[in-house]
């Protein structure tokens, strides 16, 4: 016999998870399927090396789904203050300070695992939910309101509505028939967990160069993130080097306020990539996260939009108007969700094209009014604020669990 529910959620990670969690008061019956197992939380373990700065508006997102506490029982760093600079860190530099604002931090730096594993268990404690992992998807047969899942271990699950959050190679995307448009950007990222000479720190900073930024999102303890965009030629030779030469590397180029890097505990690379949906949802079917869009970490907003898109969803699936049609699932449905999360996404990914473009060159009348634009933000308190809010995630049409 096939399983039927309401909301079939492929994908359980960070914002598919979330989603599930803030159906948890609804009378949807809702199925994740997730096909990762994670590993339990170790408090002794080495940081992982992905991790996420998350915003105020998606800490309130993640303790209003039940989340939160989880996250900050494993671990978990504040910062308050945020730095930028180009040549000079004390010539033409912006500080953004949470005191200016009266928010006693501007976010939080958290490892993914340790954000999923808060989310799986919330999830378990939910008796409208089940969570179905690890487990493959072998067939998406989709139909609008009757989609059928088949799964590796044999079960096959029919689904109202099926939720894309299965990344930005998402299966269900193109399964029904959703395209993207895409571009590469001309850089990829190199990520290196590292220890420092410093005790715990409350600032992440950003350096912009030619060849792109330099970043430091601190961690718990002396331990620390640090990103280096460059070229693809020169991220695959960095990541080619060992890992003591790769600290001498860090050691000449990083600004000497890193301090001296002890020790480098991982490092990873990926490209970067701008993607977008031609299209959010259809009948029967909806997009979220990086299956809806990606865009340039520049920010780190990527996994905070893709939050406010599960806050959204959940808002608009057991808003009235879903109710009362008894049609969740449609177009018409959806259409509302597409319509408060298109535009706001698209805008912030044209914001972080435009920092992209306008710093990422050696181009020297554009040197000289990108100093002169850093030095005048720093002294400028409404356009200090406002960077400050969008960083919080606090601009736009919020879901009301995120104000």
């Amino acid at each position: 016999m096939n399983e039927k529910y309401d909301v079939i959620i492929i994908g359980g990670g960070m914002v598919g998870g979330t989603l599930a969690c803030a159906l948890a008061d609804s009378d949807l019956r809702v199925a994740v399927i997730e096909r990762a197992e994670l590993t339990p939380f170790d408090p002794d373990s080495e940081h992982d090396l992905r991790v996420s700065a998350l915003s105020i508006a998606s800490e309130r997102i993640l303790n209003h789904v039940g989340a939160w506490d989880g996250i900050v029982a494993r671990r978990v760093c504040a910062y308050r203050r945020m730095k930028v600079w180009e040549e000079s860190e004390t010539a033409a530099s912006t500080l953004f300070t949470s005191d200016d604002i009266g928010y006693t931090h501007l976010g939080h730096i958290v490892e993914n695992r340790i954000v999923q594993l808060a989310i799986i268990e919330r999830l378990k404690q939910l008796d409208n939910v089940d969570l179905i992992a690890p487990v493959d998807i072998t067939a998406i047969d989709y139909s609008p309101g009757s989609s059928l899942i088949e799964l590796s271990d044999g079960r096959q699950l029919i689904a109202k509505l099926l939720v894309a959050a299965d990344g930005g190679e998402s299966k269900v995307r193109s399964a029904v028939g959703i395209g993207v448009h895409r571009w590469d950007y001309e850089q990829h990222a190199l990520v290196a967990s590292v220890t420092t000479e410093y005790g715990q720190q409350d600032i992440t900073w950003q350096q912009f160069t030619p060849t792109g930024p330099l970043a430091y999102l601190p961690l718990t303890g002396n331990n620390a993130s640090l990103v280096w965009y460059n070229t693809p030629e020169n991220i695959a030779r960095l990541k080619s080097l060992s890992h003591e030469h790769l600290l001498e590397a860090i050691q000449h180029k990083f600004p000497a306020c890193l301090g001296n890097v002890n020790h480098c505990l991982s490092v990873g690379s990926f490209p970067l990539r701008r993607q977008h949906a031609l299209a959010y949802q259809k009948d029967g079917v909806v997009l979220i996260g990086d299956a809806a869009h990606m865009i340039h970490p520049l920010a780190g907003q990527g996994v905070n939009i893709g939050l406010l898109d599960a806050a959204v969803l959940a808002e608009v699936l057991t808003g009235q108007s879903a109710q009362t049609d008894n049609e969740f699932w449609s177009s018409h449905v959806l259409a509302v969700y597409e319509k408060r999360r298109k535009q706001h996404n698209l805008s912030i990914m044209q914001t972080m094209d435009a920092f992209y473009r306008v710093f990422s060159n050696d181009h020297l009348p554009l040197k000289v009014l990108r100093n002169v634009g850093l030095r005048v933000a720093g002294k400028l308190t409404p356009a200090r604020n406002k960077v400050m809010s969008f960083a919080m995630g606090l601009e736009g049409d919020l879901p009301a669990i995120a104000r």
